[in-house]
């Protein structure tokens, strides 16, 4: 978006009222303002990471510094890290598929569900597509100790179109704090207490990056299938970083001692502290851009979980169902985590 385009006399308010177009440059230009970069350090494809299913469907750039996934008929496809890691800022700059992709599932996520079957800790993007001429969905979620029954979901739009150009996402895992970024913005903090006990992911994970079908749930809970007449459909993975301590699950000497110094070095890097302006931009990004939390559903959660940090402005915008006050649907369905992953909760987006 130009200047021009989003100059005063655009973007600027009518009567003392700002107009929707005039919103989203407000939330935009506060955004871009927020995201300074930081200083990441990638890596190649073959250096961190490793085939995890449809080989034949990942294909690597001639420079082995990018990754193509794709979904057809036959299979979708995976990568996942080559060593598990004891706290870490996952991050790869994703560009999605476009057009038609209902029922697609592009995930991005940290677990180490094949370890700790059980009990395992997770933590979640996932993308999900939508019929032509509507936008990508995504959510983020979070699990700890093998906690699936107490999803931990947030659903949100974004303020941009994702198959148009690449844009960069985050995790940050610190014993204490869990950020998710979009282009270095903040939209989701998750601060470690007490009360939540194992619910805070705490053993080794691996990344993950997966495409798949997910026509069972994926879009308007599953009204809308994956159409193959669209096939094959990519998602693209380029600027890859993996920071953090590599460790060994089953090791004599715990994670944490040996990871000590590590750690420290993780916690002071920029992306680990939420400056006031960065806070800002979060406030705005989740204001304007986050349409369902698991922290106003008091029908699932009649008392918040503990890390909730219940705001005011944003109770007053969701119903009881913790979806917006403008309609949809909410519905839970089970779910067993494997390395392609099933969501806890159906995204019905028909309101959207």
């Amino acid at each position: 978006m130009d200047d021009q385009r989003c100059g005063k006399r655009v973007c600027s308010s009518s009567g003392g009222r700002f107009t929707s177009f005039g919103l989203f440059c407000v939330v935009f230009f506060t955004l871009a303002g927020a995201a300074a970069g930081f200083n990441l350090a990638a890596i190649p494809f073959d250096e961190g990471y490793s085939p995890l299913f449809g080989d034949g469907n990942l294909v690597r750039s001639p420079d082995g510094r990018a990754v193509r996934l794709l979904l057809d008929r036959f299979t979708g496809s995976g990568f996942i890290s080559s060593s598990l890691y004891h706290h870490g800022f996952f991050s790869a700059n994703i560009k999605l598929p476009s057009d038609y992709t209902a029922g697609i599932c592009v995930a991005f996520y940290t677990s180490n569900g094949d370890v700790f079957e059980k009990r395992h800790d997770e933590l979640d993007f996932e993308f999900l597509g939508n019929v032509e001429g509507k936008p990508w969905r995504f959510q983020t979620n979070l699990y700890g100790n093998g906690s699936t029954s107490r999803g931990r979901e947030e659903r949100y739009r974004l303020w941009f179109d994702p198959t148009k150009e690449f844009h960069r996402y985050s995790i940050l895992w610190t014993s204490n704090t869990i950020i998710f970024y979009i282009d270095e913005v903040p939209i989701r903090e998750v601060v470690r207490s007490d009360e939540m006990g194992g619910d805070f992911p705490s053993k080794p994970m691996s990344l993950y990056a997966t495409i798949w079908d997910a026509s069972s749930w994926a879009t308007n809970g599953g009204k809308y299938k994956v159409n193959y007449k669209f096939a094959p459909f990519v998602a693209e993975f380029k600027d890859l970083v993996l920071e953090g301590c590599p460790v060994n699950p089953i090791q004599e000497v715990s994670a944490a001692e040996a990871c000590a110094e590590k750690d420290a070095v993780l916690e002071g890097e920029d992306y680990a502290v939420i400056t006031p302006e960065r806070r800002s931009a979060m406030r705005k990004f989740r204001q304007r851009y986050m349409y369902y939390s698991y922290c106003y559903d008091t029908l699932r959660y009649p008392v918040p979980p503990p890390e909730c940090v219940i705001v005011q402005s944003e109770k007053k915008r969701f119903k009881e169902t913790g979806r917006l006050k403008f309609g949809g649907s909410h519905r839970r369905q089970s779910r067993r985590r494997s390395r392609t992953p099933v969501t806890t909760v159906s995204d019905d987006q028909s309101d959207m």
